[in-house]
């Protein structure tokens, strides 16, 4: 089996962005009547997944995609906690239903209804609920709400703790992900998505969070931001601060997907980071779309890339499947108990 953990619904009908512009038109003008969620049928539904995510699934031989909202749509910069609540849970149920429409081809990551400088009660709350009502396996945590101006405390502050032990409690990892940059020095995907999650990784080495949350989990996508190729540097810094190794302080519980976008890139991750801490992803349909004019093969192809990579069938296993399974054990527990 094939499990693709990175996968947006970025091909959501038109009718939920309208929700969106009528909910920040209402932040602007406060007379404008409270937006009621779009009205979107299951065949519009249907439509969206099946000539997107779902063909390019089949076609390139996946088999189930983790899917979550749109990251950019997230937009936490945007300050007012009823609106990020009421987008949150409107977006997580149309991802609910995607999966209720395709059970075999998609399971549930949400969004958390975060805000700048607001409290994590609302993230909790909405947790609990698309894990324990709708069947989510883990969620999307942004370090950055503020959208690129780092106005938030680091991951191992005690500010995320509230969360950090929902998490634990229903033993579902984080994604980090990051949404749109309102900072124009940063391009969203080009610069603020990488930023972040190379930024967050330093977080971690330089602080004690897992030994207060042994069993937290958190998946750092796109290849781990420029950590594997600096893997000298962070290990050089550890040991200048008295930190542990990274090997041993940051990556039982800390795991890099493959959404890296060319062959040299995919080769090098599996060279530096251990094949127990890779899981597979393509991030399909996002941030870069189209063919490498130079080969012909989709950038986001990524099934290709690891298939190419010089990996034992062991290694290859543990990277398509197991891995995917036993760091998120919901999705495990739910593939077993449909005899996959």
């Amino acid at each position: 089996m094939i499990i693709d953990c990175h996968g947006h619904y970025t091909t959501a009908p038109r009718q939920h962005q309208a929700f969106r512009d009528a909910q920040l038109a209402r932040l602007a003008d406060a007379s404008l009547p409270a937006p009621a969620p779009a009205a979107i049928s299951d065949d519009e539904i249907r439509e969206s997944v099946e000539d997107n995510q779902l063909k390019l699934l089949r076609r390139r031989g996946a088999d189930l995609m983790l899917f979550s909202p749109k990251a950019s749509g997230m937009e936490h910069h945007v300050p007012d906690a009823e609106t990020a609540r009421a987008w949150a849970r409107v977006s997580n149920d149309l991802v609910h239903r995607v999966v209720g429409l395709f059970p075999r081809h998609f399971a549930g990551v949400c969004q958390l209804p975060q805000t700048p400088g607001g409290t994590l009660d609302d993230a909790t709350a909405e947790l609990r609920r698309c894990v324990e009502s709708l069947g989510f396996v883990g969620c999307n945590l942004n370090p950055d709400p503020s959208g690129g101006y780092w106005t938030s405390p680091p991951l191992t502050d005690e500010y995320w703790f509230p969360l950090y032990e929902a998490m634990v409690e229903l033993d579902v990892p984080a994604m980090i992900h990051v949404s749109t940059s309102c900072n124009p020095s940063f391009h969203t995907l080009g610069a603020h998505y990488l930023n972040a999650d190379t930024s967050v990784f330093m977080q971690l080495l330089q602080a004690d969070l897992f030994d207060r949350f042994p069993t937290l989990r958190f998946v750092i996508p796109h290849g781990g931001g420029a950590v594997p190729y600096h893997w000298g540097r962070y290990r050089g810094l550890a040991v200048r601060m008295g930190r542990p190794d990274p090997s041993e302080h940051v990556m039982n519980n800390v795991f890099f997907d493959t959404c890296v976008y060319h062959q040299a890139g995919i080769d090098l991750l599996h060279r530096v980071v251990p094949a127990d801490n890779i899981l597979f992803a393509s991030e399909m349909l996002g941030a870069v779309r189209g063919a490498d004019p130079e080969t012909g093969i989709a950038w986001d192809d990524t099934k290709r890339y690891v298939d190419q990579a010089d990996l034992t069938d062991e290694q290859r296993h543990k990277v398509f499947e197991a891995n995917t399974r036993r760091v998120y054990p919901r999705l495990h527990a739910r593939l077993t108990a449909e005899g996959r």
